[in-house]
């Protein structure tokens, strides 16, 4: 695995054996972050990287100077992987790991934010629930986004803030808005 692009680009990081995360390709993480790009300025946000896994995205966020990063995942290993990688990446400061459940957080947190990326395996069954939850609670800021990671055999085109989906190899991202698109 590799850092795409910023100040730790081409930097490689390895992910132990028997890891219980699946990573975002790097063609899929290259890919994803050329579209949010296009959709918002990337800077001084306030991210939510939720089954954060590797971290890869979160270390990926942090690299090109795009705000602060919250990462959740439920998993001990993850979480304390997440935490050797901003210690490696000297890049603590800005990385806040938790180890709980994506939902959980959601329910509970108080802290909005301007982009929330979800990586939940691919056969959870629950994806459109972590839109809502978003939604519902308004976690995130005027012109916010949500990104879910997902297999192809989740659609979630019916969603109301629902606004484009983008397909690089077997990794599905979804995107929806706070704001209705077309105002």
């Amino acid at each position: 695995m590799r850092i795409i692009r910023g100040k730790y680009k081409t930097r490689k990081y390895g992910i132990p054996k028997k890891f219980p995360s699946r990573p975002t390709t790097d063609f899929a993480k290259e890919g994803l972050f050329n579209v949010l790009s296009h959709q918002m300025v990337l800077d001084d946000l306030t991210i939510l990287d939720l089954c954060a896994g590797t971290g890869s995205i979160s270390i990926e966020f942090l690299s090109r100077d795009a705000g602060n990063v919250v990462a959740v995942d439920m998993n001990y290993n993850c979480v304390k992987h997440i935490q050797t990688m901003a210690e490696r990446f000297e890049c603590t400061d800005d990385l806040i790991v938790y180890k709980q459940e994506m939902l959980r957080f959601l329910e509970k947190t108080t802290q909005k934010f301007d982009l929330i990326f979800a990586d939940p395996p691919y056969d959870y069954d629950k994806h459109e629930r972590i839109a809502e939850i978003v939604f519902e609670r308004g976690l995130l800021e005027e012109d916010g986004l949500l990104v879910i990671e997902h297999g192809k055999q989740t659609d979630l085109s019916a969603i109301t803030n629902f606004d484009i989906s983008r397909i690089y190899g077997n990794v599905h991202f979804s995107f929806l808005h706070t704001n209705d698109k077309d105002e």
